[in-house]
């Protein structure tokens, strides 16, 4: 009895949702530290209060740096640290390059649309013939496994 392998290329749910979390974790650590030693400076330096308008700008603050860190990553390397970590890759549909700063900043909103309603945007994930999430359709982007071959199916041959 043999056994054949076929490759699966678009990446599904879980591996992505894996990796959306590892980003998070990743991007938060790093809004925190820096936070952290901007309190630290401010502790030193005076009293630090936080008015409703301080409050509104760190709520920004953290906003671009989330965004940044995301299309920053989608337009230069193609995947992000924990994309890298479970091989996977961002690409244009139809091309091997990564997507473009535009594509990129179109793809982090159309996420945000996706998050926005309990994640109802990552279901057609689950029926798309390309894997492909709300952000991907809007961007024109797919999510693949890299060239390290992601996750193998087997199936007997007769």
């Amino acid at each position: 009895m043999s056994v054949s392998v076929t490759r699966v290329p678009y990446a599904g749910l879980a591996t992505r949702a894996l990796a959306l979390a590892l980003d998070v974790a990743i991007v938060q650590v790093l809004v925190f530290s820096a936070a952290a030693v901007l309190a630290l400076v401010g502790s030193i330096v005076g009293d630090l209060q936080f008015d409703k308008t301080a409050r509104l700008l760190a709520a920004g603050a953290w906003a671009v740096c989330v965004g940044s860190y995301f299309v920053f990553f989608w337009c230069v390397a193609g995947q992000t640290p924990a994309m890298r970590i479970m091989d996977i890759r961002v690409r244009r549909a139809g091309a091997t390059e990564p997507p473009s700063l535009w594509r990129s900043i179109v793809r982090l909103i159309g996420l945000g649309l996706a998050i926005i309603p309990f994640f109802a945007g990552f279901l057609p994930v689950l029926v798309d013939d390309r894997r492909r999430g709300i952000h991907d359709m809007l961007a024109g982007t797919v999510v693949e496994h890299g060239e390290g071959g992601g996750p193998v199916f087997s199936a007997p041959v007769p």
